[in-house]
Parts: structure tokens; sequence; C-alpha cells
């Protein structure tokens, strides 16, 4: 019984750190630092205005981003899934192979964006404006959600919220 507690316990403390946020790599964005592959769990980014950040292939699940103002930003491959980016600005952004499952983008301005490849299960994009995103399919919009304000690419449609 021991010996079991005891395999539990280190199991939990070698998977603990991986799982975590990292407080440094978070100051160093909040400071403007690109952070390419960084953990930003749950990071709270509320109101950041930085332009041209390299953030590819970073962990932002669950991150808040709400007002941010990050034109140009990289988010290509990143993780932000339940991320919150409500209100927020990301004109010019590459989301191309990240996965925004379940992520909030409602009122956000996405015009310029790129969405090659990426995942939008779940993701509500309502009130936004994203007539000149580019790289988005129907196919990926068919899994989002938005209202009878949201802008897209012509001839592109996305289910009611």
């Amino acid at each position: 019984m021991k010996r079991l507690i005891a395999l539990s316990l280190g199991i939990a403390v070698l998977a603990g750190p991986a799982l975590a946020q990292n407080a440094g790599q978070i100051a160093r964005v909040r400071g403007g630092a690109s952070c390419p592959g960084c953990n930003l769990f749950q990071a709270d980014l509320t109101g950041l205005e930085r332009r041209g950040l390299n953030l590819s292939r970073s962990r932002l699940r669950q991150a808040t981003l709400t007002a941010a103002v990050m034109n140009r930003t990289n988010f290509s491959g990143a993780d932000l899934r339940d991320a919150d980016a409500s209100a927020a600005v990301f004109g010019g952004a590459s989301f191309a192979g990240a996965d925004l499952s379940n992520a909030n983008f409602v009122g956000s301005y996405l015009q310029g964006a790129n969405f090659r490849g990426a995942k939008l299960n779940g993701t509500v994009f309502s009130g936004v404006e994203m007539d000149r995103a580019v790289g988005l399919t129907q196919a990926q919009l068919n899994h989002a959600c938005g209202d009878l304000s949201t802008r897209l690419p012509a001839g592109l449609r996305i289910p009611q919220c």
C-alpha cells in the first residue's frame, strides 16, 4: 500500500509542472517579448497591447485575452482551447493550424486574420468583424457559431449560437 501511494505521489509530482502555467513566461509576454512554444496556460493577458508577437505553438488554453490588442501576432499552431478573447483586436494575426475549440471571440476584430487549418469546434464568433479573414472554409465554420452581426468573407455562413 505504501509503495502504491509513493508511486502515485511520484507520478503527480512529475505530471504537475508540465501542466501548470509558467509565471516567468507569462511575465515575459506581458512585457512585450515573443515566446514561441511557451506555457501560458490560464494566463491573464486582459487588455494587453502588443503588436507582432510570436506565440506560435504556445499553450494558451483557458487564457484570458479580453480587450487585448494583438495585431499581427503569430498564434499559428497554438492551443487556445477555452480561451476568452472577447472584445479583442487581432487584425492580421495568424491562427493557422491553431486549436480554437470552445474559444470565445464575441465582439472581436479579426480582419485579415489567417485561419488556414484552424480547429473551430464550438468557437463563438458572435458580433465579430472577420469579412477580410483568410483561410476560412465553410467546413470550419460549420463547427463554430455566430449571430446576425457576424461579418464573414463572401460566400461563407455560420450557424447561429
